[in-house]
């Protein structure tokens, strides 16, 4: 693995952490918008947002280019009473990391951002990437993705991070 890609990878494995110490229930998403808002400017990337939902365009963003959009979202569910490890204390355990939202849906979420990052800076791409972190996902809330996309423009094909099990799924409950 290229230097680049292994510091992304830090990087990410490192966000999902602090997702992870950071409750973000739907409706409740302040905290972890601000936190992805920080870990994109860092990056250098300027990121816009609208309630608490955190997007950017690449870099050499062209209007007219077909636009891929990159989602998913960092609000989780309440912890259940079955859970026997503390939801908010980042894991790691035989090469796993285990947390409240780990896999619903901060580690697609944390990928995502990291595949954009990659491609932010690239010019000459022969489509445009839009990375959206959205909001009350989990409750199909109208505050989420429903409330981001008249703002973002069109999307010819999106690429939303939702824990499947790597079958291909159709829709996404918001």
């Amino acid at each position: 693995m290229n230097n680049g890609i292994s510091i992304l990878q830090a990087d990410a494995i490192n966000l999902l952490k602090e997702l992870i110490a950071t409750p973000s229930f739907s409706k409740e998403e302040d905290n972890s918008s601000a936190i992805i808002k920080q870990f994109l400017e860092k990056h250098h990337v300027r990121p816009d947002q609208h309630l608490y939902n955190i997007w950017a365009k690449n870099k050499y963003f062209v209007p007219g280019k077909p636009t891929i959009l990159l989602n998913s979202h960092h609000d989780t569910v309440k912890p259940n009473k079955g859970y026997t490890l503390d939801p908010f204390s980042p894991l790691e355990k035989d090469g796993k990391l285990f947390g409240l939202g780990s896999n619903d849906a901060g580690g697609c979420l944390v990928s995502l951002l990291a595949s954009f990052l990659y491609f932010h800076d690239k010019e000459n791409l022969k489509y445009n990437i839009i990375m959206a972190a959205t909001a009350e996902e989990e409750i199909s809330g109208h505050n989420g993705i429903e409330a981001l996309l008249p703002l973002i423009g069109k999307v010819d094909c999106a690429i939303v991070g939702e824990p499947t099990q790597m079958q291909m799924a159709v829709a996404e409950k918001g």
